[in-house]
């Protein structure tokens, strides 16, 4: 894990566990407060234009970071839990999906790759 996501996990635990939190902070918990907070997010791009949405006013874009910020923290929150090097398997997911996905097949397509 990289130094920096291994100093955010720590703060975090710490946070917690000042709060005594931990006794909610389950597995199941923390995957459905992802939904929620994902939700959260999509809210701030309901409507608009895919153009609108890459050029969000300044305070919408403070709130979208905000939410995008919840997402990271229950993540690594739950990556803690299980005991998962998120670095890892993000580079695991990457190599899993270069192999889905190869440039050849793939590229410039929004196709599935079981459709490709």
């Amino acid at each position: 894990m990289s130094k920096k996501l291994e100093t955010i996990k720590l703060r975090l635990r710490e946070f917690a566990k000042e709060r005594d939190w931990d006794q909610f902070h389950s597995p199941k918990n923390f995957s459905m407060a992802l939904i929620v907070e994902c939700a959260e997010l999509v809210e701030h791009f309901q409507w608009l234009t895919d153009e609108q949405s890459k050029r969000l006013p300044d305070e919408t874009l403070d709130e979208v970071s905000l939410e995008m910020a919840d997402i990271m923290i229950y993540l690594i929150r739950l990556a803690d839990k299980l005991d998962v090097d998120l670095i890892e398997s993000v580079n695991r997911k990457i190599e899993l999906n270069a192999i889905k996905y190869p440039v050849e097949t793939s590229k410039g397509l929004a196709t599935k790759y079981n459709k490709l």
